[in-house]
């Protein structure tokens, strides 16, 4: 970790899976997530019990009793664990974590555990509070309502406004989230819809679900929603490694990215965007 000013994006890239990021150095996060937050997935084993039911589904409209489950954002395969055991029986599932921290002791081995998604699956893909935690370059709109990237320092988290946005994350903000007045704010969302459009591409066929803390077009917080945990409580959002980095997500523009993706799957499949409000 530097001093050095940076753009938000390779800042909390860095902070959060750089090899003494927060995810994954067992040093800094021994007990994974769910020591620093808790999900839908730490918080009761219904989850896991809705989740079952959802793949038992999808394999029934896919009508096949073999299916694949993939977690993205797997954490410790807390979710997959659960899910394993709520199956009704007759159904044989190959279940994949797609994680970047490294295979937990003592994990159920049915489970595969894998950095990307795995290519050319059939069945359920499954990503709880995974995209708010794909790193995103914030912008602000300066004195003139100009949109300006805005710069950190990994050290305190210190601010200043950079260069101009231009580009592609002009285009981005132009359709999905305008600035217009003095201080507002936006996270730019473009890595979030190659992601998740990446994720769902993956399927052969089957359904993909994003859950998320998100907003949409028509109601964006006006200053972003860029936060950090650390210990079970929300902290200042300091890029040096030390704190969960997190911003809600853009579902709309991910699922507009995602359903180009799917239009590209071999078999006719289902994809369901799932908003979940704080």
């Amino acid at each position: 970790m530097t001093d050095e000013w940076r753009g938000w994006r390779e800042a909390a890239q860095a902070a959060l899976y750089g090899d003494e990021g927060f995810y994954r150095s067992p040093l800094r996060s021994p007990e994974g997530p769910a020591g620093h937050f808790r999900t839908s997935v730490h918080a009761s084993p219904l989850f896991a019990a809705a989740v079952a039911r959802l793949l038992t589904g999808t394999a029934r409209e896919l009508d096949t009793g073999t299916v694949a489950l993939v977690d993205v954002g797997a954490g410790r395969g807390e979710l997959l664990t659960g899910v394993l055991a709520a199956l009704p029986p007759g159904l044989e599932v190959t279940a994949y974590a797609v994680e970047v921290a490294d295979r937990p002791p003592g994990l159920d081995p049915r489970i595969e555990w894998c950095a990307e998604p795995p290519p050319g699956v059939t069945g359920l893909l499954f990503a709880n509070e995974w995209l708010d935690n794909v790193p995103a370059e914030v912008a602000e709109a300066d004195r003139d309502g100009v949109p300006r990237y805005v710069q950190v320092r990994t050290s305190d988290g210190a601010e200043r406004l950079g260069e101009a946005v231009d580009g592609a994350d002009a285009a981005w903000l132009e359709r999905w989230w305008p600035l217009t007045a003095p201080g507002e704010r936006a996270e730019i969302g473009r890595p979030r819809d190659t992601a998740w459009a990446g994720a769902v591409g993956s399927l052969a066929a089957g359904l993909a679900v994003a859950v998320d803390y998100a907003h949409v077009r028509g109601a964006r917080p006006p200053f972003g929603t860029l936060t950090g945990f650390r210990g079970g409580r929300e902290v200042r959002p300091v890029p040096d490694g030390s704190c969960d980095l997190t911003a809600h997500v853009a579902l709309d523009a991910c699922a507009a990215a995602a359903g180009r993706a799917s239009a590209e799957l071999t078999d006719p499949s289902i994809l369901r965007t799932c908003p979940l409000g704080p």
